[in-house]
């Protein structure tokens, strides 16, 4: 009788764990597939972002933000000069890609003189500092100030430039083909990161910025 029961319980407690087996590798299975099913939504998604010219301008602003972030909790002069370095580097690459592609891109659709002249005159200020920033380094008594107004300066651009009435928002709801200069964006910062040598001085980009302006006027 002892036996019997013995068995019955061993017979039980193996039916158990069977079951417990078989609802974990149920569950598994389950979440293979819902993580099978996100993968491709999620790839869309990181798609989307990489190839639509505003957020891919809106993930070079928090980088950006980040680094200025790191500058002020930095303490050591080559910790400082390092990220300066890299702040004014990520600056000048973004001003360029701007100036060259979505700039001219945004005018010619919104003929939004405004907002584009004062983009423009903000991006030359940015510029101007940024070259005395270069020029100088964390030994200049000025440099942490200059880098905090840089930071100011480039806050209030971007606050412009994301809201509503600005640049970004007027873009959305014009015919601009956000996903085609999105792709031209990506793939002229990909070639300036690649060739160093392309990417312009303050000076440089201050003029050809002023060059594009006559081209767009002209061809108005």
């Amino acid at each position: 009788m002892a036996k019997a029961a013995r068995r019955s319980a061993t017979r039980s407690g193996a039916a158990k764990s069977a079951g417990k087996s078989t609802r974990r590798s149920r569950s598994a299975a389950k979440g293979a597939t819902r993580r099978r099913n996100a993968a491709p939504a999620a790839r869309r998604r990181n798609g989307a972002a990489r190839s639509d010219a505003i957020a891919l301008l809106k993930a070079h602003h928090r980088e950006v933000e980040d680094m200025f972030e790191k500058f002020e909790k930095a303490r050591g002069n080559d910790r400082k000069q390092s990220l300066a370095t890299n702040i004014c580097s990520a600056l000048r690459m973004h001003a360029q890609i701007e100036e060259e592609i979505f700039y001219p891109a945004f005018y010619a659709a919104t003929r939004e003189e405004d907002l584009h002249h004062e983009a423009i005159i903000e991006h030359d200020g940015v510029k101007r500092l940024i070259a005395e920033i270069e020029s100088s380094g964390p030994g200049d008594e000025y440099f942490d100030a200059r880098v905090s107004v840089l930071s100011e300066m480039v806050k209030h651009h971007v606050r412009e430039e994301e809201s509503r009435q600005g640049l970004f928002g007027k873009a959305r709801s014009s015919d601009m083909d956000l996903a085609e200069i999105g792709e031209r964006l990506a793939e002229r910062k990909s070639q300036l990161e690649s060739e160093p040598g392309l990417l312009k001085t303050a000076k440089q980009i201050k003029d050809a910025g002023k060059g594009l302006m006559t081209r767009v006027l002209t061809e108005a």
